[in-house]
């Protein structure tokens, strides 16, 4: 009984040395003093960053691991090197105590990569998907906005793909935008139920104002779809372009209107009054005006205080009616 006490301590002691020694083999020094890790821990091909780069040194780095990028199954995804370059500067320590250089490629607040070097390094991926084929030319490649300005990469939740949080990312820069949804009337962006992608493309479009779709009215038709038509009869600059009347980011009229009517409506609509006579056409002196008009005059413009009191169908109606009122004004 005592010499198996002993063989099953001798068994111990040496798979105890057994571990150390794959211990000691997991983490191996460097010619130069550091640690070399001989496995991954995220990504592939990253032991050489993560030989410092641990959880020691900075764990938000390692939260990509969590990211689309850290899917190791994932043949697409990329390595440290992919988006920092090689690097061989930056893996050896300097002599004389100098401070260690950044990667070739440095995506920080500070950096002195060039913009255009940054963002090639995520065009090589994403430049293939439909959303950013027109980044190029784009109001925020012009401007020399890097992908970095915008998104962050070492992180699980990206403030920028969140429509939570993606507007105070745009805000960052729009700030007149800012204003403008905290005015009373105004999309439920602040609510959270919208975001800023659901009308622009940051990345770059076809459409004026970076929309998502090839006008502002499509983009806009996309959520109201009662407004697109076709219709028998139309109200022109409503068919032109929505932001004639309305301000999408927020006013203090209501229904996002540039201004309250019938202040909105005279400014292409002359004024009329409201007798029965000017609406439907005949003519009749004008005290204010001194002389004879069809049916406009400036008296009593703010009649009833709005115009869509009567004319109710304002982006378009179908009523075949060819009696009085006449259909063309839009009144039903």
């Amino acid at each position: 009984m005592k010499s198996l006490r002993q063989v099953a301590t001798m068994c111990a002691f040496i798979g105890a040395l057994g571990g150390g020694a794959s211990a000691v083999a997991a983490v191996s020094e460097t010619p130069d003093g550091g640690k070399e890790a001989t496995k991954d821990i995220v990504l592939k091909g990253d032991a050489k960053c993560t030989r410092c780069h641990d959880e020691s040194d900075n764990p938000k780095l390692l939260a990509i691991g969590k990211t689309r990028h850290g899917t190791i199954a994932d043949s697409r995804g990329p390595t440290c090197t992919s988006c920092h370059g090689d690097s061989e500067k930056h893996l050896t320590s300097p002599e004389g105590g100098q401070d260690r250089p950044h990667p070739d490629r440095y995506f920080g607040k500070n950096s002195i990569t060039p913009i255009e070097e940054r963002n090639t390094a995520c065009l090589t991926c994403h430049e293939k998907d439909s959303k950013r084929s027109h980044w190029m030319g784009s109001t925020h490649q012009s401007r020399d906005v890097a992908c970095s300005s915008c998104h962050q990469i070492h992180t699980a939740h990206d403030d920028v793909r969140d429509k939570r949080t993606q507007p105070d990312v745009c805000f960052t820069c729009h700030k007149e935008q800012r204003t403008q949804i905290s005015k009373p009337s105004h999309h439920p962006i602040p609510e959270g139920k919208m975001g800023c992608s659901d009308c622009h493309n940051p990345h770059g479009s076809v459409g004026p104002k970076l929309m998502t779709r090839d006008s502002v009215n499509d983009t806009c038709y996309t959520c109201h779809m009662e407004k697109r038509g076709p219709f028998v009869h139309t109200h022109e600059p409503v068919a032109e372009d929505c932001s004639n009347c309305h301000n999408p980011h927020g006013t203090t009229a209501e229904n996002l209107l540039k201004a309250r009517p019938p202040f909105l409506c005279h400014q292409c609509h002359t004024p009329h009054g409201g007798q029965v006579a000017q609406l439907t056409g005949q003519r009749q002196s004008s005290a204010l005006l001194g002389g004879t008009t069809s049916g406009k005059s400036g008296i009593n413009y703010t009649m009833a205080r709005g115009c869509l009191n009567c004319h109710t169908q304002v982006h378009g109606t179908n009523n075949p009616s060819t009696t009085n009122p006449t259909p063309q004004f839009n009144f039903r």
